[in-house]
């Protein structure tokens, strides 16, 4: 018999870390070797205990899990990821699957879905929820460029222009015009409103 797949978890929620464990302890051939509550212990887990896969949250308070995946992509070569979310956005999705992670699906499925899509991961195959994909094929690409994005996201957690300027190493100015391009291109009448569009279809 092969050895157990040995499984990272990473989710700020202790209640939704611990029922996801329980749900992989189920199936013998899936061993969590190691939890985490925030990206950056994800990423200090995972050169740790060099996990087969990792299965980790797309919203965690420090970072984000594409940004987490893309890190241990680097870090430790061997270990796979795969997001498990409660946001599956399309542009998450998308920006997912271009950053080489190998599952996104939602928190919702079942206990055999997610033993079968960490097997599927850790032999190298991919697995995508069916209305996770329908959704992001229906919604486009994102209009924005990746730093009116950056300042919009900024602009979402109600920072003033001047620390977001601050932040993000810009002029105010150029802020402001970020912000204006970002609302003009989302057809929303102002930055707030914008936010608003490009979280519903997951762009920022």
């Amino acid at each position: 018999m092969s050895a157990p797949i040995r499984v990272l978890l990473a989710d700020d929620e202790n209640l939704i870390r611990s029922a996801l464990r329980a749900l992989l302890s189920l199936d013998e051939t899936i061993d969590v070797v190691a939890e985490a509550a925030t990206g950056d212990e994800a990423l200090a887990m995972a050169r740790a205990h060099r996990p087969d896969v990792a299965v980790l949250d797309l919203q965690m308070p420090d970072r984000d899990g594409i940004s987490v995946a893309a890190d241990i992509h680097d870090q430790v070569p061997g270990c796979r990821t795969m997001i498990v979310t409660s946001h599956g956005r399309p542009g998450y999705l998308k920006r997912a699957l271009a950053g080489g992670i190998g599952g996104f699906l939602p928190k919702t499925v079942s206990a055999s879905v997610l033993a079968d899509v960490v097997r599927t991961v850790h032999g190298g195959g991919r697995y995508v929820d069916p209305e996770l994909a329908a959704e992001a094929i229906s919604s486009g690409d994102s209009p924005l460029t990746a730093r009116e994005a950056d300042v919009l996201e900024l602009a979402a957690e109600g920072a003033p222009v001047d620390e977001i300027a601050r932040r993000a190493s810009l002029t105010p100015g150029t802020v402001r015009n970020y912000l204006s391009s970002a609302a003009s291109k989302l057809g929303a009448a102002n930055r707030h409103e914008a936010v608003h569009v490009a979280r519903r279809h997951g762009w920022i």
